[in-house]
């Protein structure tokens, strides 16, 4: 999923999304009569109207580290984000989550860091170890992820769901770049993709490949845009 940039989260046995719109405040510009000018006289300019936007989230500048992961919709509550260098479901990756945790690649076939321009990875187990990522695929677009590291919360909405086939070159080349879903355009905006397997699904359509790892063919991947940034509860 390289380049630094977005984030994923995807996990198993073992796009540019739209931006939301941003809230902006302005005041709508005083009121009064309209200058008025003539042959004779010097028409004095009005002052011109001010006007406040609200700033837009602040990104990190997408440093690898230790994060906790939150999904109040999934009642996932700080779950470990462990990152690694290297690229979703490979198999320094696996290994983490098989420890129950979650795992976020980064470096030049990974994403970001958290909060950090691009697309932060994020992966899960849904059917072994904790199965953290168990009801990943019920979270749905405005439901949200809050992403916590280093006294900054990093909030992101979802916009969009994708699925990836381990056996497409091209649908891995989607999953991990920095912006999901379009490899090779530069990131503009800090993005997460949170990513499990789809084994259930996949056993049910009679499709048993895995690869070396024992990662299914199938994942399911929840992409979101970053909305706020916020100190990070106490």
């Amino acid at each position: 999923m390289a380049a630094v940039g977005l984030g994923v989260l995807t996990a198993c046995m073992s796009t540019d999304p739209p931006t939301p719109p941003l809230a902006t405040n302005r005041p709508a510009s005083p009121s009064g009569p309209p200058p008025t000018s003539s042959s004779s006289a010097t028409a004095t300019a009005p002052a011109p109207a001010t006007s406040t936007t609200t700033r837009g989230p602040t990104p990190s500048d997408g440093r690898p580290v230790e994060a906790r992961l939150s999904v109040p919709d999934l009642n996932l509550s700080g779950l470990l984000v462990q990152p690694y260098e290297g690229w979703t479901d490979d198999g320094p990756g696996t290994a983490i989550q098989d420890r129950g945790v979650a795992a976020a690649p980064y470096g030049p076939r990974g994403g970001t860091g958290p909060g950090g321009i691009g697309n932060f990875q994020v992966t899960a187990h849904r059917t072994s170890s904790t199965a953290a990522f168990r009801h990943l695929p019920d979270l749905a677009e405005g439901d949200v992820a809050h992403v916590d590291a280093e006294g900054i919360r990093y909030t992101y909405a979802v916009t969009e769901t994708r699925t990836t086939s381990f056996r497409s070159a091209g649908s891995l080349a989607e999953q991990r770049a920095a912006v999901p879903g379009r490899p090779g355009v530069p990131p503009t905006q800090a993005m997460i993709t949170l990513s499990t397997c789809l084994t259930p699904e996949d056993r049910a359509a009679g499709n048993f490949w895995s690869d070396q790892y024992k990662n299914p063919e199938h994942r399911v991947d929840k992409i979101g845009v970053l909305v706020e940034t916020a100190p990070a509860p106490a």
